[in-house]
């Protein structure tokens, strides 16, 4: 800083000696100054600027994959399922089997952002057979739920069940954690990896992942509230809406599914 204050008063007043310091020109003077500004200015401001990049990519990573995960789990999708298998038994029963399931889901969601994608690789199977696979599934829930009376054998299971395995099976998986959520984490996954803020973007990944856990264990435990606010009509009615998008949810990822398969054995133009 020093020399570049020297710098500035030699081109401000003609030379070494300065022999016309008081006849100085301001202009010249303030065009010194600009001039000599140093270049860690210009250097900072495009680290900032950088920065905002990665934190606005992050950012937006975050929502996307937040609000992929809340419509792809959809709260009012397990909200029904749930009601139906703890039928008959107390709140404390209720916010246990709620607060378990997202938390296994929450795992298997964080099991497959870590190890999805080196175990299709070690079973070779690409990510467009798992987005047609996890449609099929989605599909026949949308059916089971938007049929008025199930016969046995669906993914839904009915009679007598401890809350251990209500709360692993259906409502963690397939419901929660299921091939829609874990194609998209792996999608996710994949369309980040190898990147510069590969560490950051993980985390933005993860935090989502929790987010939505959050959501979906809320709209569980204070399910009996939106019961008495629905009621029985309601909460039929509900169920069957549901199951109909969960449906067009599942054909939806089956056709991108198909898209891609073709895409990759040269079938170009399709979408």
């Amino acid at each position: 800083m020093r020399f570049a204050l020297i710098r500035v008063i030699r081109t401000a007043f003609g030379g070494e000696g300065c022999p016309g310091f008081r006849s100085a020109d301001p202009s010249a003077l303030l065009a010194a100054l600009v001039d000599s500004r140093p270049d860690s200015n210009h250097k900072l401001k495009l680290e900032l600027s950088s920065k905002r990049d990665d934190m606005g990519r992050e950012l937006s990573l975050f929502i996307g994959t937040f609000t992929t995960l809340l419509a792809i789990i959809n709260p009012f999708e397990v909200l029904p399922v749930y009601l139906k298998l703890l039928e008959g038994k107390d709140n404390g029963a209720h916010r246990r089997v709620a607060w378990k399931s997202c938390l296994y889901a929450l795992l298997l969601c964080l099991f497959f952002l870590v190890f999805g994608t080196l175990i299709l690789r070690l079973f070779g199977v690409p990510l467009s057979m798992v987005r047609i696979v996890g449609g099929i599934i989605l599909m026949k829930i949308g059916f089971e739920l938007f049929g008025s009376a199930r016969s046995g054998g669906g993914i839904i299971p009915e009679g007598a069940a401890t809350d251990e395995s209500i709360a692993f099976v259906p409502l963690a998986l397939p419901l929660m954690c299921g091939p829609g959520a874990i194609a998209t984490i792996l999608g996710m996954t994949s369309a980040v990896q190898h990147s510069p803020t590969e560490l950051r973007a993980f985390a933005a990944i993860v935090a989502a992942i929790v987010a939505t856990m959050l959501v979906t264990y809320l709209c569980l435990a204070y399910a009996g509230r939106l019961t008495e606010k629905l009621g029985v009509m309601g909460i039929d009615a509900t169920t069957r809406i549901v199951g109909f998008f969960v449906s067009a949810i599942g054909v939806g990822l089956i056709v991108n599914g198909v898209i891609e398969v073709l895409e990759t054995h040269g079938f170009t133009g399709l979408h």
